[in-house]
């Protein structure tokens, strides 16, 4: 087991696009600046066989992602001894995770309590149906800027277990195109009364778009985001929200939205439940880094 460079990781990415997890087209760059030592794969004879993400976040909070093995190498112990180098990079941390249906008994033997449950709602979105959604209560929909970096960490650190500025940076905020090709990604920020309500970021996945985060006061903002987010840039491709079960008013944005489940995850800790507010979160930012 080694640190793996971001080319290095572009492997596993590539494991987790045949596993079916969907991954964005530009998610390595951000997930990688956000801690570039986070990011272990198991070599055999210089050939990758597996990768663990346990990226850190502040002092006391980690997040595993991209448990992987090779499809051809899998049964040999490989995976034990991923996690278990992984799991030490986060010694004495909480650690999250959102664990597959297959592996989520396997995460409890290791120390992992359910937390609940995540469903990624995909499916084709009409623009009328877009178009039919109210823009919110008073609230203004605004592009994310670097400007709003501060304020943005702060909103965001209310849904996430510790602050991530370094995350957001990357995720969130706009990157100069090195081409003249449109951006793969774009996030909106909403306003009431001048403070910010919510913010959600669309990007281009493998198939598709995610949005992701999703995180609104009340149902009328994260509609207002949702619909704007989409408006004008998913007409004949499928959109994904991966929203947490128990929170109703997430799901019926989604259903509203004629979205039908597709895949199911728990997040899982081991150490203290942060106890996020799950009314706030219509839909989590990743999978693979929480």
């Amino acid at each position: 087991m080694r640190t793996a460079s971001s080319r290095d990781f572009e492997t596993a990415v590539g494991w987790a696009e045949r596993e079916g997890w969907n991954p964005g087209l530009d998610d390595l760059a951000a997930f990688h600046a956000t801690d570039p030592d986070g990011f272990l794969m198991g070599f055999e004879e210089g050939e990758p066989v597996s990768s663990i993400s346990v990226v850190r976040y502040g002092a006391d909070f980690g997040f595993l992602g991209f448990y992987i093995v090779r499809a051809d190498r899998r049964g040999a112990g490989l995976g034990w001894a991923t996690w278990r180098a992984g799991m030490a990079r986060l010694s004495g941390r909480t650690v999250g995770l959102d664990g597959v249906v297959a592996q989520q008994a396997n995460y409890m033997t290791s120390g992992f309590e359910l937390a609940g449950r995540n469903i990624r709602y995909g499916g084709s979105l009409p623009s009328a149906r877009i178009d039919a959604v109210e823009a919110g209560d008073r609230c203004a929909i605004l592009p994310a800027s670097p400007s709003d970096l501060n304020e943005l960490t702060a909103f965001d650190s209310v849904h996430f277990p510790t602050p991530r500025p370094a995350f957001l940076e990357s995720w969130v905020l706009p990157r100069p195109a090195a081409t003249a090709e449109p951006p793969t990604r774009s996030s909106l920020i909403a306003r009431r009364g001048g403070a910010i309500a919510g913010y959600g970021t669309i990007r281009r996945c493998v198939t598709g778009y995610k949005i992701g985060p999703l995180f609104a006061e009340d149902e009328a903002v994260a509609r207002a985001l949702f619909s704007t987010l989409t408006r004008g840039r998913t007409t004949g491709r499928p959109v994904y929200l991966d929203t947490p079960s128990d929170n109703p008013a997430a799901v019926a944005l989604a259903e509203r939205m004629g979205l039908t489940p597709v895949f199911e995850t728990a997040r899982m800790y081991r150490g203290p439940d942060p106890r996020l507010p799950i009314e706030r979160i219509f839909g989590i930012t990743s999978f693979e880094l929480g």
